[in-house]
């Protein structure tokens, strides 16, 4: 690891501002969407949006927790739009999108968590783009089982809900969550729902140690969660928690082989791996 606290060279990224980012901006703007990876700053932004890939964050732009780690506006959310699940399936149909990927704010306020708008917006996908495969990146639904299976039954080929970070820092970093509470959503999902891939992701350089994040992937590994995403967290404003560490390359290749060996499917590890990033080729991964 490097106690270099400047971002290394491994991890700066140009922004391209070509005429396929235009595009994707403009799709998503004319539709009144949001997208992830705009409100996180993304580092991958322009490498994604230059491939007409975006993900989706439905549920409004704003969230009702306080994450130390996130870039998404906290506060009081607005009513749900009843034309969100419509307008994720059309902008799929006008990117041209083979893999979407839909993931949301946390919504504390609504009784399901926002399950039922989940739902709605993967059958709206499949109903316009029936080729088209599907990933949620879920909240945690406050432990809901009956949200859950809300989001499960509508169909996705895969179920993706973030562990973030290791137990010890959950107080500090994921205020309002539960890591125990998270590893049960992931196995009760795989309990469901068999035949759907499971998949979670963490993030690095918060001042977590090997050994702890060896123990995730371990919990993740009996959890029967099928792939995981590691990558450099990345401090998107100054209001939020410091890099602690930044990470070489190397360590992210001996942290795939360690999640592997521990029974994981897929292990995709390196400094700007992020939950979704290159998602459409790990489903192709488990479904060739």
């Amino acid at each position: 690891m490097s106690s270099e606290r400047r971002i290394p060279p491994w991890l700066r990224t140009a922004c391209r501002f070509t005429p396929e980012v235009r595009r994707t901006k403009v799709t998503l703007r004319g539709l009144n969407l949001h997208t992830v990876c705009e409100e996180a700053n993304c580092p991958n932004i322009g490498e994604c949006f230059s491939r007409a890939t975006a993900t989706f964050m439905i549920l409004g732009d704003i969230c009702t927790r306080n994450c130390a780690f996130c870039g998404c506006e906290k506060g009081k959310p607005r009513a749900l739009d009843p034309n969100e699940p419509a307008n994720v399936a059309e902008a799929t149909r006008t990117l041209g999108l083979k893999h979407c990927v839909i993931t949301s704010v946390t919504r504390d306020d609504l009784d399901d968590g926002g399950a039922r708008q989940f739902a709605e917006t993967i059958r709206a996908v499949k109903m316009l783009n029936p080729g088209t495969t599907i990933e949620v990146l879920t909240p945690d639904f406050g432990g809901n089982a009956s949200s859950l299976e809300t989001v499960l039954e509508a169909g996705p080929e895969v179920f993706n809900h973030n562990i973030e970070t290791v137990p010890r820092l959950y107080s500090e970093i994921r205020p309002g969550a539960g890591y125990t509470a998270s590893i049960e959503l992931l196995r009760l999902a795989k309990n469901i729902a068999p035949q759907v891939i499971t998949k979670s992701g963490i993030m690095v350089g918060l001042s977590e140690t090997l050994r702890e994040v060896e123990g995730v992937l371990s919990d993740l590994a009996t959890a029967r969660v099928d792939a995981v995403t590691i990558g450099q967290y990345m401090q998107p404003s100054r209001d939020n928690v410091a890099v602690s560490e930044y990470y070489e390359p190397g360590v992210f290749a001996e942290m795939a082989e360690l999640g592997e060996s521990l029974g994981i499917g897929r292990v995709l590890a390196a400094p700007l791996v992020r939950s979704s990033y290159k998602a459409a080729e790990l489903i192709r991964y488990f479904h060739g």
